[in-house]
């Protein structure tokens, strides 16, 4: 916890894009977990630090958690944001959205398929591009994580952090920003899902350098990996493939047309069923003198499975 409010000015990066993990020094990685403790401990003096900036959101994907809280973060700061869903460089070349963008706001976010998206709008536009998750990286997902573990760990960084899962782009976020840090990773992912070989030398090299130790194994349920003692455990996201499926893996031949929804179940109970089939009236309840609440309920019920049809 800061023992005060801040008074020193905020610093700049070195590098005008943050595309990957590695544009951020291991200092300035530091320094971004100690404002980011700063800002949370003590709001109001940053309440105008973005006032007049805007900042473009550019989502492929869809997102809950990053949209939010991108949008929440420039509203909090002072700033604004717009967003914009669809594919990159599809109805326009992604030169003359990077070449629009940087005129129209200060700052672009991007969630995308492909890598090459994120450091195509880095080289044409003029305003720093933000990596919100690629095929390869999810750099903002590992800040957002480290600043966590350091919040709860009381050993920080001598702390031991596991991610079982995927060898996607979160686990090598993880594993580049925490061996930096000097937090020790084991990654355990089952047979046919490794992490990428160049992410796993940067982050070998990067463990050498910092002494954290990095341990990769693969699973299966007949050998579970054990995780080290003491260790906080990650799971990654859903097993999904994050790259867009192209033309060509599609099926080939003529694809039928969803079957629209009916606002009835498709198939009735069996006695109502049995009646329609053989034309027969249905028994008499015992009390022939209760009232038909038949037209009371039916509007109820067509409402509540077109709510779930829809």
């Amino acid at each position: 916890m800061p023992a005060g409010p801040p008074t020193a000015p905020i610093l700049k990066a070195s590098a005008q894009d943050f595309t990957c993990d590695l544009d951020l020094s291991r200092e300035e990685v530091a320094y971004l977990l100690d404002l980011a403790t700063q800002v949370k401990a003590f709001p109001a003096p940053y309440a105008d630090a973005l006032r007049g900036r805007s900042l473009s959101l550019l989502f492929e994907k869809p997102s809950l958690r990053t949209r939010l809280t991108f949008e929440l973060a420039m509203k909090q700061l002072g700033g604004d944001s717009i967003l914009n869903n669809g594919i990159i460089g599809e109805r326009e070349p992604l030169q003359d959205v990077a070449r629009n963008l940087d005129r129209w706001t200060q700052g672009i976010v991007a969630r995308v398929f492909s890598q090459a998206t994120v450091d195509g709008l880095a080289r044409w536009s003029r305003v720093p591009v933000i990596n919100a998750l690629s095929d390869l990286y999810h750099p903002c997902q590992a800040l957002a994580d480290m600043l966590t573990l350091r919040s709860t760990s009381a050993g920080w960084p001598a702390s031991n952090l596991s991610f079982v899962g995927d060898g996607n782009n979160v686990a090598h976020s993880l594993m580049l920003s925490a061996v930096r840090l000097g937090v020790n990773f084991t990654l355990a992912t089952p047979p046919g899902y490794l992490a990428s070989p160049d992410v796993v030398a940067q982050a070998a090299a990067l463990a050498e350098t910092s002494g954290a130790k990095l341990k990769l194994t693969t699973m299966s349920r007949k050998r579970p990996s054990p995780a080290p003692t003491r260790s906080i455990p990650m799971s990654g996201p859903a097993w999904a493939p994050s790259t867009r499926p192209t033309r060509a893996a599609r099926p080939s031949g003529p694809t039928r047309s969803p079957r629209p929804c009916s606002p009835w179940p498709r198939r009735m109970p069996s006695s109502c069923t049995a009646s329609r089939r053989t034309g027969a009236k249905r028994s008499p309840t015992k009390s022939s003198n209760r009232p038909n609440r038949r037209s009371s309920i039916r509007p109820r019920i067509d409402f509540t499975l077109r709510r779930l049809c829809y």
